[in-house]
């Protein structure tokens, strides 16, 4: 399995913007960039992250970083989940999982004893030359994005 690992640059992927357009992951290098997984649209931790990420927009913006969320939610899904909670924060879509699998970030899970495969949250920050700076795994979402935000401001003074 592929995993994306600190110095490796943006993979050529493709994913679906809000518009229903494909467009390539590493057509977006030449500024920062936050990448983050998550499992999916209007559920608890993944509300509370797109939350998180739009309030705290206009100062990744600020710092010159683009921000984007991903998960294999259609982009009708992702229209109602902007418009529910009037998120600022970007999204994507990865109906065919390989911009998941080329990040690692497709895994096996279990619950009650029971496995699958499902999308595990991740966050990834990228320098402006397309180089992965930092990755975060199994996010816990309270305090998530300031830890990203904070990574982020160490990027400008590198």
């Amino acid at each position: 399995m592929m995993r994306i690992e600190e110095g490796d640059t943006i993979p050529a992927v493709e994913l679906i913007d809000l518009d229903g357009n494909g467009f390539q992951l590493d057509g977006m290098i030449g500024a920062p960039l936050v990448l983050y997984f998550y499992p999916k649209d209007d559920t608890a931790g993944c509300t509370r992250e797109a939350q998180d990420f739009s309030a705290f927009k206009s100062q990744f913006d600020a710092l010159g970083v683009r921000l984007l969320g991903v998960s294999r939610d259609n982009t009708i899904k992702h229209q109602k989940f902007v418009t529910k909670y009037d998120l600022t924060v970007p999204l994507a879509t990865d109906p065919d999982g390989k911009a998941l699998e080329a990040f690692g970030s497709w895994v096996e899970k279990s619950m009650y004893g029971k496995k699958y495969m499902g999308i595990d949250r991740s966050t990834f920050l990228f320098d402006a030359d397309g180089a992965l700076v930092r990755a975060w795994r199994k996010v816990r979402v309270p305090g998530h994005v300031i830890e990203v935000l904070e990574a982020a401001k160490e990027l400008g003074s590198a």
